[in-house]
């Protein structure tokens, strides 16, 4: 049965406390692991009142995702922002990310788990990442243009390029794959980054 939620800071404050419990639980047991009952339970809840303030264990496991995402993509715009040729800000963004990435898959594995399986599942909170991040690519690459260290004419395309091709230091499941496999995970971003940069069109005196 579905209840109306009342807006507000009691609302927000509960939400929140809702969501930090089942984190605690994704953590420590998995998200796969963890019900509905298991988060009412430890804040002394019903179901019921759980489903109050989200309409379902899925959108729980959404807004968690939101939030490890937004950490992901902060890390970008930290970098974006800063006052830097445009060609070392994109190369230390896409270090920076993959080095982000790489380091959940090593320390925080259960909350890797929950990004691979919204991004299998296709979730509308993954979209909305990717295309964050191609737009936070665009923005430099169009500061590459003004500046006449980038030399291409479509930056939101280009944007979409490196997107792909930096794919395989991006994506939790190709990150996870390389290095059960032994590949060099430093050595690799560095040359993509190296190619990324020359189809840009970087100058050589831009650095």
């Amino acid at each position: 049965m579905d209840y109306p939620v009342r807006l507000g800071a009691d609302t927000e404050r509960m939400r929140a406390r809702i969501l930090e419990v089942a984190e605690e639980h994704f953590r420590r047991i998995g998200h796969h692991k963890t019900s509905v009952a298991d988060i009412a339970s430890e804040l002394a809840m019903s179901r019921a009142n759980v489903y109050r303030f989200f309409p379902s264990r899925d959108a729980i496991k959404e807004s968690i995702c939101r939030q490890v995402l937004n950490g992901t993509a902060e890390v970008a715009l930290t970098i974006a922002r800063r006052s830097a040729p445009p060609s070392v800000k994109l190369e230390e963004l896409l270090t920076a990310v993959h080095h982000h990435n790489k380091t959940k898959l090593l320390n925080d594995k259960r909350m890797h788990d929950l990004i691979v399986a919204a991004m299998q599942e296709n979730r509308p909170v993954t979209k909305a990442h990717a295309e964050q991040m191609v737009t936070i690519f665009e923005t430099i690459i169009r500061e590459g243009i003004e500046t006449g260290e980038f030399e291409i004419e479509d930056p939101a395309e280009a944007a979409r390029a490196v997107k792909t091709a930096f794919m395989p230091f991006f994506h939790p499941v190709l990150i996870e794959h390389r290095l059960r496999h032994g590949e060099d995970t430093e050595a690799g971003p560095r040359e993509q980054i190296r190619f990324i940069l020359k189809a840009l069109g970087r100058s050589d005196h831009a650095r």
